[in-house]
């Protein structure tokens, strides 16, 4: 695929696949939460998941969640029980990201102390 295909001439960023990749896994966490469920572990809880992460708050690990639920990505099964449990893990649409979010790593990894040594003469 070229890439006047993935972002033509004239054409709205959001109605291409450039922006539509980056309305799914745009956000601060969305990726973060993917990687944990890919990486670490397959199915984590909601607490899992805000300890995995740490700096993240409870409302926004609630939001994010829910709009990963709904783009596909992730699946949460509750379990009807005392006191309730909810699994979160991801599905194989959410699978199919993963490769793309460690291409963007390696990216990061690499470019980003290249960038600091360009900053620091």
């Amino acid at each position: 695929m070229a890439i006047e295909d993935c972002s033509p001439t004239g054409v709205d960023i959001k109605d291409t696949g450039f922006g539509y990749t980056l309305s799914i896994i745009g956000g601060k966490y969305k990726m973060i939460i993917m990687y944990w469920l890919a990486e670490y572990k397959d199915v984590m809880r909601f607490n899992e998941l805000k300890r995995a992460i740490g700096t993240i708050s409870f409302k926004t690990l609630s939001t994010t969640l829910k709009e990963l639920e709904a783009d596909r990505l992730i699946v949460r099964k509750e379990y009807p029980q005392i006191p309730p449990k909810v699994e979160y893990f991801l599905t194989d649409r959410g699978k199919s990201l993963i490769p793309v979010l460690n291409m963007m790593c390696e990216w990061g990894v690499e470019n980003r102390i290249q960038n600091k040594d360009n900053y620091c003469s």
